[in-house]
């Protein structure tokens, strides 16, 4: 029996007898949320382990399967019933629902930041204190391969190939995939694997690339307060900002100047191109904004 089975009984019971809500209403939840399990469980994630950024993953993941908004708003109030009582229970210590926007009907976008918010978030970060070049390595990481946060968790120390320029990632169903090192990437990583870095935090012999301030490897939970950290210190509201906008941000980014799609799919590790397909309709409507703002006949 998982740790999870005895919570959700537990909840399911508190709806009926508490909420009063109907058994086919607990039966969509029992669906919704045995779902996400099995996708966290895949995962190695505990119902304690879950962050923002997980569930962010999760609702993406559906939409992309092609799931209905009203699917997705529907999971999302699943997960915040069941995370809400968890917490009030005290029986996690956060709800990671707690700043997860709800998708809106109708087709949902990602909405990456703007060029000039990425460059002015990436490069504000110093290069002096150890964490200050782990965060740096972190975020340009995210940004600069467009690997999922837990892709770029698992990264090791002997993933990485400085004379050829590539990173080996291991993604949805352990495959591994090489994506290239670019210039700002290289630097970054350089800078947080010299003896002022990353050696510095080291307590262990764990060859995960990205530490936290205790030399263990950085956790999902870690990388959210890093993003918020830096977010809040260049002006980004945090409800604009988690680790898979950065995933985002690659990927409109590079097709806003030209990278062919297909090559995107193969940097973002999507089995199917019409995933990637959701970033040209960003890059599209990014194109239709500055064509009407500067075209002269474009209004007629």
């Amino acid at each position: 029996m998982s740790e999870a089975e005895p919570l959700l009984d537990e909840y399911f019971v508190w709806l009926i007898v508490e909420k009063g809500r109907s058994r086919a209403t607990v039966d969509a939840y029992r669906r919704d949320l045995t779902a996400f399990l099995a996708w966290t469980a895949e995962r190695h994630l505990g119902v304690r382990e879950v962050a923002a950024s997980d569930v962010d993953e999760y609702l993406v993941s559906l939409r992309d399967r092609g799931r209905a908004a009203a699917t997705l708003a529907r999971t999302l109030a699943s997960l915040r019933g069941w995370y809400g009582f968890l917490a009030d229970e005290g029986l996690v210590g956060a709800d990671p629902t707690a700043h997860v926007r709800g998708a809106r009907r109708g087709r949902t976008l990602p909405r990456p930041l703007d060029e000039s918010e990425m460059v002015a978030l990436l490069d504000s970060i110093p290069s002096t204190a150890a964490l200050d070049r782990r965060d740096r390595a972190l975020l340009e990481l995210l940004y600069g391969t467009g690997c999922r946060v837990s892709e770029a968790l698992g990264v090791r120390i002997e993933d990485l190939d400085f004379d050829e320029e590539l990173i080996k990632v291991t993604g949805k169903g352990a495959k591994q995939r090489l994506v290239p090192m670019g210039r700002t990437l290289r630097e970054a990583l350089a800078r947080y694997l010299e003896p002022a870095g990353r050696a510095a935090l080291a307590t262990t012999r764990a060859s995960n690339l990205l530490l936290n301030a205790r030399g263990t490897p950085l956790s999902r939970q870690g990388v959210d307060a890093i993003i918020a950290r830096r977010a809040l210190l260049v002006g980004i509201e945090r409800r604009r900002i988690s680790a898979h906008v950065f995933r985002h941000s690659c990927a409109t980014h590079m097709l806003a100047h030209g990278a062919d799609i297909r090559v995107v799919q193969e940097l973002l590790g999507h089995s199917s191109i019409a995933t990637t397909q959701v970033y040209t309709a960003v890059s599209v409507s990014s194109l239709q904004q500055v064509y009407r703002g500067a075209h002269p006949r474009a209004h007629g």
